[in-house]
């Protein structure tokens, strides 16, 4: 426990004495996820910021993260590669060696020194690549040969915006190569003391590009049929389940969203037989992201108004068959993840970019206080301090030591 802390017990009963009283579950109220006992369920999203110079977290990624830290609350990192193919963004981390292990050492030790819960987030990034960032300048990897369309682009280490370099379909033989991968990254992670991994098999990364069909071309075991583009995915999660525990492995998932050229021509089946799936393992939790991210780009408005695109049937179905704790995110305010929870539609909301200007997310929403704006421009920057670390804290309430220490 740090300076100025306080137990879990305490917070959690200013947490419980800040949220409404009855009996349906409440945004900031406790949640039992798995084995780890949250005292809310507002939770920092993963995000790539491109602060980790050389793939390395530096020591304003423990600054960041332990701002946002409150006593049992849940953090998940930004994606971590687990391997060196696996970049796809400047100066975005990794946990596929001894520096990187010992740098989110540093992080995680802080987050536990107040109390808090933190998953590492660990990806592939397939043919969401350039060959600038590809070891030797070679080909990215991916389930296919299929370029990603244009209109997506990708981040070059300059800072402009270029075209994603052609991929190299993955052999079958070589496919579990990179499962094993996940597996070391998963064991990594439990060496620099992370509580848990979240496996991202979102957003058109390397996962999803097996998942949808409208990227998906292969004519071998991990092609055609649902059944087997879900292969890759459940691999992926037995084996890193196998290595941490299951009850320590979670996975973000987007059955509908096109992000990267990742469509499907029947998500909802999609997305219910890899729930399905998913249901053999009991998953410390499933997170699944709303279509803010389509191929006109990253919506602005209300995620009342995206959720026009987001048929009932889809969400039904998600909430219906599966039988963990379930984790929502795309574009959600205050009221909307408070609505979201209080109506049973998912036991946790993440929230990226109002977390990133207010690194006392909770304790603003538990009083209803003004939310600092967020400066889009220094989301991608490699600045270790503007737009990272020096959003202020609500300093105005008598709560705020309690909530954000």
């Amino acid at each position: 426990m740090g300076k100025g802390g306080i137990s879990n017990q305490r917070q959690e009963h200013e947490y419980n004495e800040l949220s409404n009283k009855n009996s349906s579950p409440q945004l900031l109220s406790p949640f039992q996820m798995g084995q780890l006992r949250l005292s809310h369920r507002v939770v920092l999203a993963p995000m790539t910021r491109c602060r980790a110079m050389d793939c390395i977290p530096q020591p304003s990624h423990v600054e960041f993260y332990s701002q946002r830290t409150t006593s049992g609350g849940l953090l998940i990192t930004e994606a971590n590669a687990v391997s060196p193919q696996a970049i796809g963004f400047p100066h975005s981390p990794g946990i596929f060696n001894n520096e990187q292990i010992k740098a989110w050492k540093n992080v995680v030790d802080a987050v536990h020194e107040k109390g808090g819960i933190i998953f590492c987030q660990i990806w592939h990034v397939g043919r969401a690549s350039h060959t600038v960032y590809q070891p030797n300048q070679e080909s990215p990897l991916s389930s296919t040969s299929k370029p990603i369309p244009e209109q997506w682009g990708i981040l070059m280490p300059d800072g402009c915006r270029g075209t994603c370099s052609k991929p190299r379909v993955l052999a079958t033989e070589e496919i579990p190569e990179i499962v094993d991968q996940f597996r070391r990254a998963a064991r990594n992670a439990k060496l620099a003391g992370f509580d848990g991994v979240e496996i991202h098999g979102a957003h058109g990364y390397l996962i999803d590009q097996f998942l949808k069909d409208g990227i998906n071309d292969r004519t071998d075991e991990y092609g055609g049929s649902i059944e087997n583009r879900c292969r890759f995915a459940r691999d992926i999660v037995e084996a890193v389940a196998e290595e941490i525990g299951v009850e320590r492995t979670a996975i973000r998932l987007s059955p509908i969203i096109d992000h990267n050229g990742a469509t499907d021509s029947d998500p909802v089946a999609l997305a219910r037989h890899l729930i399905r799936v998913l249901n053999r393992y009991p998953l410390a939790y499933l997170h699944v992201t709303e279509p803010r991210f389509t191929s006109e780009g990253l919506k602005q408005a209300d995620p009342k108004e995206a959720e026009i695109t987001v048929t009932d049937q889809m969400w039904s179905m998600v909430r219906g068959e599966y039988r963990g704790g379930l984790m929502r995110s795309g574009g959600y305010v205050r009221e909307s993840g408070m609505e979201e929870v209080s109506k049973g539609h998912a036991d946790m909301i993440s929230f990226g970019r109002l977390f990133i200007s207010n690194p006392d997310l909770p304790l603003r929403f538990a009083i209803d206080a003004k939310l600092n704006e967020y400066d889009r421009s220094t989301f991608y920057t490699h600045h270790q301090v503007a737009g990272y670390t020096d959003y202020p804290f609500h300093i105005n309430s008598p709560t705020a030591n309690i909530i954000a220490n």
